[in-house]
Order: structure tokens, then sequence, then C-alpha cells
């Protein structure tokens, strides 16, 4: 709000013709932008992508259930790219208690997560949606999918 303190974490990137500083809401943000940095051929832009991209927890999913599909669906990554922030995640990165119960994601909701990425819906966006099914949605793709579509028209 306007006239409120923030506080904002901060990495900056020194080159030889400039400096850039890159802002975060969270520390874990920061410190998931500066391991992504680490990943050999990803820059700051590409790490900002991520990050802009998906959320920590989705960024965990794809790296502990062995889903890169999931980052190479961000701007400017490729599939070796993908692969390659997996596997240097894996060893950086703390799982989350819950993050059990979201990689037990089914077959279903991942057809339904590729096909909405598929639309153009952000991983977040696709994520928030079927977040938002009801427990007791059917198992078919085609339905679940209609389902999540109608989240969008809310």
């Amino acid at each position: 709000e306007v006239g409120k303190t923030a506080f904002v974490y901060t990495h900056l990137v020194v080159r030889e013709t400039e400096l850039t500083l890159y802002g975060f809401e969270s520390q874990a943000d920061r410190d998931l932008f500066n391991h992504l940095l680490g990943v050999a051929g990803v820059g700051p832009k590409v790490a900002i992508s991520v990050l802009s991209t998906m959320n920590i927890e989705a960024v965990q999913r794809a790296v502990f259930s062995d889903e890169p599909e999931l980052l190479s669906r961000v701007p400017g990554v490729g599939k070796k790219s993908a692969q390659k922030i997996a596997l240097h995640l894996k060893d950086r990165l703390q799982p989350v208690d819950t993050l059990e119960t979201v990689a037990a994601m089914s077959d279903a909701e991942s057809e339904v997560l590729a096909a909405l990425t598929a639309l153009g819906y952000s991983v977040v966006e696709a994520q928030a949606a079927l977040q938002s099914l009801p427990k007791d949605a059917p198992d078919d793709v085609e339905e679940r999918l209609r389902l999540a579509l109608q989240y969008f028209q809310k």
C-alpha cells in the first residue's frame, strides 16, 4: 500500500558494463534465484523468468517428482536447460512436507496441467485452476479440463 514500509530482499548482479539490482518479496525467492544462477547456462534473466512463471512449490514439485518438462514450459528454458536445472536443484532445495501431496499428482492432473499451459496459461495459473477443482471431480481428463477452464471464467 502507498505509505507503508516494504522490505525487499535484493541481489546485485555486477557485470563489466552494468550493475543490475533484482528485488524479491521473500528470502526463499532470493535463495531460489541464487541457486538458479549456479546452473551452467542460466543467467539472471532466465532465473527471473522461472520465478515469474512458477512459484517455489511448483519448482520443487518439478525437481522432486522428476518432471523437468514443467520447467521447460518457462519462457527461455529449453528441455536440456530444464534437465540441468532439475539436476542442480535436487541437492540444493529442501522438500517441504506438503510436497508429498503435490508430487502425488495424478496422470489426469498432469495432462490437464499440460493442456492448460499449451493453451497459453502460465504454470502458476494452471496449478491454481487445478487446485480449484472439487475433491469429488471425476478422473476423466476431459471433464477435469472443462472444470479447470471454468475457473478462468470467474
